[in-house]
């Protein structure tokens, strides 16, 4: 379908995709203190960002409280951004180390052992 828009045609290599996401789906679930910094920076950011945008400043306040709910729903999409780097890196070296066939099964065994983790972080955090 696409061909038929397109005069050209380009291959993605879907293999690398879902090696990729699940590596990141891993880190982000086995480093999610790291992950909720992230979401704090950029949060944070995007404040500061949008503050430079207004002169007014009771324009500013007139709208402050949907603006930071928005702020803080775009700084949690793009908190994946360096865990997808990551974990493309991952499954890149993978790759290049063990061949293609292992990237999306390793994946797999990482986001689990990844989600096992994160549970028995949280019940000690809970536990203390």
């Amino acid at each position: 379908m696409l061909t038929e828009i397109l005069p050209f045609s380009f291959e993605l290599d879907t293999i690398a995709i879902a090696g990729a996401s699940l590596w990141s789906l891993a880190l982000y679930i086995g480093f999610s203190p790291v992950n909720q910094w992230v979401i704090e920076q950029l949060n944070r950011w995007f404040n500061f960002a949008e503050r430079s945008l207004y002169t007014s400043q009771t324009e500013f306040e007139k709208t402050r409280k949907g603006r930071e709910s928005q702020n803080a729903f775009y700084a949690s999409l793009f908190s994946i951004t360096p865990f997808l780097v990551v974990g493309a890196l991952c499954n890149w070296g993978l790759e290049i180390s063990l061949g293609e066939s292992w990237g999306i099964s390793t994946g797999i065994l990482a986001c689990m052992g990844a989600g096992i983790y994160e549970l028995g972080r949280r019940d000690g955090e809970s536990s203390d």
